[in-house]
């Protein structure tokens, strides 16, 4: 089973609080959502595996660690686009790959319109980036993709998620492990997180 991880900071908190907050607009909400995603990355980031290399120093020649594993940041568009800055800083040699999902209002169930990826996938320290995990639908499509792209190593990084889509998850990618900074009481009746924090791709672009 894939764990789930609530990353557990003050700044954390405080930054959720301005997402969350209705009046908070497009431009203060985008950046404490950036924000967000690079101080979530650390944690994210932790197990990663690193190799030892010579580096001189301007004293000396010493012995230092760097990464062992590519990393590839995938964002489900639109939303996940806004968290991608903020660990893309922090990871600058990380390559990106998009995979574009939309939900059906109806029904609820998610459509794949996009898809293109790294080619370094199977290889690669997948982080796959969607700010909401509230069904689970897109999210469970959006693994399936990247599976079939030879992805073993993928993790999930959200804000909020609701149980309903963790369990989700944890029953159809039980390899997955997830990371979210708080986890929601409930879906209401029309598929929305609560207390959540809205659409978060209109919030973000200022469209409704």
């Amino acid at each position: 089973m894939g764990k789930l991880v609530i990353v557990d900071h003050p700044l954390i908190d405080h930054k959720l609080k301005i997402i969350r907050d209705e009046t908070t607009g497009t431009k203060d909400f985008r950046q404490a959502v950036n924000e967000v995603g690079g101080l979530m990355a650390y944690e994210v980031t932790r197990d990663l595996p690193t190799k030892e290399v010579r580096v001189k120093t301007p004293i000396c020649e010493t012995t230092s660690r760097v990464l062992a594993k590519e990393v590839v940041i995938v964002p489900i568009l639109r939303a996940g686009i806004g968290m991608v800055d903020g660990i893309h800083n922090l990871i600058p040699i990380a390559k990106i790959g998009h995979i574009g999902m939309y939900r059906d209002e109806e029904t609820l169930v998610p459509n794949e319109y996009y898809a293109k990826f790294p080619e370094e996938m199977p290889e690669s320290a997948v982080l796959l980036v969607d700010p909401m995990i509230a069904t689970g639908g897109s999210v469970v499509m959006a693994i399936d993709a990247i599976k079939k792209r030879g992805a073993k190593d993928i993790r999930l990084v959200g804000l909020v998620a609701a149980p309903e889509g963790v369990k989700r998850i944890n029953e159809e990618h039980p390899d997955v492990d997830i990371y979210v900074a708080a986890l929601d009481e409930k879906l209401n009746d029309v598929g929305y997180i609560v207390p959540g924090l809205g659409d978060c791709g209109d919030r973000l672009f200022g469209t409704k």
